[in-house]
C-alpha cells in the first residue's frame, strides 16, 4: 500500500515556496466543535511567527471551546497541510495551512476536534493498526441566487443521476471545482450529477483519517468559493428541499496493519472478509444509534433519513444490496472496505470519523458479532418481518439521537468529555429552538381546520 501520509514541510521549504510562488497572504484554518471552518488571515510577513507557534486567538468566542477567563489559545500549524489556493494571483497568492489548537502551556486543547481525532487514532495504533483510511463521498446542491447574491430555493438544473447536462453554469461550476481541487493536489476520481435536481457529487481518493477530514473541510471551502464565482450558492445542507433525495456523505473505511496489509481482507472466508472486518462491523452495528447524533448532527439531517429517498433508515449490513446502513462494496484485496451510508455533509468530519472508528474498535476489543446481514430490500419488508429479524431503526429525530448518544459510553469516549458536554449542550439548544418554532407546514395544515 502506498504511504498516504503527507510529509511535513520544513521552514526553509516553506520560505522558498512563498518566494517562488509570490504568496502574499496566509489563511490559517481550524475547525470548531460544530464543524464550521474558522480562519485567520495573515500577511506573509507573519510567516515566521506562525511557524514558531506564536499565533494567538480568543478561544472564548468559538463554539464549544472555553470560558472567557481561560480564553487565550495558540494555533500550531501542521505543515503537511500547506497548499496554495488556485486564485488571487493578481494581488499575490494565498496559502492555506490547517492548525491544531493548543493551550497556553503548549498542550493539545481537548476541545479541538482535530486533536480529538489524533487521540483516537493513537488508541487505534496501540491496538496494532497503522492507518484508518477514509474515502468520503460528499454530495451538495447548487442553487440559483437572487440579485443581491442570496440563495433562492430554485436549483440550477432539472437533471438526474449521471445525466450530462447541457453546458450551463452548473456543469461549468462542477468542472472548475474539479480543476481547482486537482491544482491543490486532490486526486479526483469522479464527478457527476446526482439523483436529485441540482445535486452533485465529487469523489476524491481515500487517504488516512486525519488527512481525509482535512480534505473534506477544504473541499467544502472550494465548492462554496467556486459556486459563488458562478452566481450560485452551494449548500451541504442534508435536505434543502422536500420531495427529493437529500445529500449524504458516505464514508468508505479500511483498517491497515503495521505491514501495510488491509486488515479487512481474508481470501479464505466465503465473503473474503476477515474476523477483524466482522468484529469492526459488529461495533458499527452496536453503536449505530449513538454515532448517528455525530454523523447526522442537525435537525435537518433527519428529514433525509426517511424511507423512499435512498438514505438508510434501518440498522443492518449487506454485501449485496444498497438499502442497509452499511454496505460492503465488491472490491477485495487492498480495496476491501466498509461503507457507512448514513453520514451527511453537515457532520464535523473529525468527530464523525473518530466516532465510527471508536465504535469499530470497540467491536474488536469485545469480539462483537456482525449480526443482521440482510440481503433483501429492507424497505419492502413489513414491520413484522423487520421485528422478526431484529432490525432496528435509526433515530428519527435529533432529539432521539442525542438520547442514544447519552447512553453510549463508547461514542461519548470517542468525543472526549469536553467535546461531548459542549456538543450535547449546543444540540439540545438547537432542538429546543426547533421544537418551539411554528412552521408554514403547520399553519397550512391546521390554521383553518382547528
Amino acid at each position: 500500500m502506498e504511504d498516504m501520509v503527507k510529509r511535513e514541510l520544513s521552514k526553509d521549504e516553506v520560505r522558498k515556496m512563498v518566494k517562488d510562488e509570490n504568496i502574499r497572504f496566509l489563511r490559517v484554518m481550524f475547525t470548531d466543535m460544530l464543524g464550521t471552518i474558522k480562519s485567520v488571515d495573515l500577511p506573509v510577513s507573519q510567516l515566521d511567527k506562525l511557524m514558531d507557534n506564536k499565533i494567538m486567538f480568543d478561544g472564548s468566542s468559538i463554539d464549544g471551546f472555553v470560558r472567557i477567563e481561560e480564553s487565550d489559545m495558540y494555533l500550531y500549524p501542521d505543515m503537511s497541510t500547506w497548499l496554495v489556493f488556485p486564485w488571487g494571483a493578481e494581488h499575490g497568492k494565498v496559502a492555506r495551512v490547517i492548525c491544531s489548537v493548543q493551550t497556553v502551556d503548549g498542550k493539545p486543547f481537548a476541545g479541538d476536534p482535530r486533536n480529538n481525532l489524533k487521540r483516537v487514532l493513537k488508541d487505534m495504533q496501540k491496538m496494532g493498526f497503522k492507518d484508518f483510511n477514509i474515502g468520503p463521498e460528499p454530495e451538495f446542491f447548487l442553487f440559483k441566487t437572487d440579485d443581491q447574491g442570496n440563495p433562492t430555493q430554485t436549483v440550477n438544473d432539472q437533471e438526474n443521476y449521471f445525466d450530462m447536462e447541457p453546458a450551463d453554469r452548473g456543469e461549468d461550476c462542477r468542472r472548475d471545482i474539479v480543476l481547482a481541487l486537482e491544482k491543490m493536489g486532490f486526486d479526483v476520481e469522479a464527478a457527476h450529477h446526482e439523483v436529485a435536481p441540482g445535486q452533485h457529487e465529487v469523489d476524491f481518493k481515500y487517504s488516512d483519517a486525519l488527512e481525509a477530514a482535512d480534505n473534506i473541510q477544504t473541499f467544502k471551502l472550494i465548492v462554496k468559493t467556486i459556486a459563488k464565482k458562478y452566481g450560485l450558492h452551494a449548500t451541504f445542507m442534508p435536505k434543502p428541499l422536500s420531495g427529493i433525495n437529500g445529500s449524504g456523505m458516505h464514508l468508505n473505511m479500511s483498517l491497515f496493519t503495521q505491514n501495510g496489509e488491509n486488515a479487512f481482507f481474508d481470501p479464505a472466508d466465503e465473503r473474503q472478509l476477515s474476523e477483524t472486518a466482522y468484529h469492526f462491523l459488529g461495533g458499527l452495528m452496536k453503536h449505530a444509534r449513538a454515532y448517528t447524533a455525530v454523523c447526522n448532527p442537525i435537525v435537518n439531517s433527519y428529514k433525509r433519513l426517511v424511507p423512499g429517498f435512498e438514505a438508510p433508515v434501518y440498522v443492518a449490513w449487506s454485501t449485496s444490496n444498497r438499502s442497509p446502513l452499511i454496505r460492503i462494496p465488491s472490491d477485495r484485496g487492498m480495496g476491501t472496505r466498509v461503507e457507512l451510508r448514513s453520514a451527511d455533509p453537515s457532520a464535523n468530519p473529525y468527530l464523525a470519523i473518530a466516532a465510527v472508528l471508536e465504535a469499530g474498535l470497540d467491536g474488536l476489543r469485545n469480539q462483537l458479532p456482525a449480526i443482521h446481514e440482510i440481503d433483501e430490500n429492507i424497505y419492502q419488508m413489513s414491520s413484522e418481518e423487520r421485528l422478526e429479524k431484529d432490525v432496528r431503526n435509526l433515530p428519527d429525530t435529533l432529539h432521539n439521537a442525542l438520547k442514544s448518544l447519552a447512553k453510549d459510553d463508547v461514542v461519548k469516549g470517542a468525543m472526549g468529555d469536553h467535546i461531548y458536554h459542549s456538543f450535547m449542550e449546543a444540540k439540545t439548544r438547537e432542538y429546543d429552538a426547533y421544537r418551539q418554532h411554528v412552521s408554514d407546514w403547520e399553519r397550512q395544515r391546521y390554521m383553518e381546520k382547528y
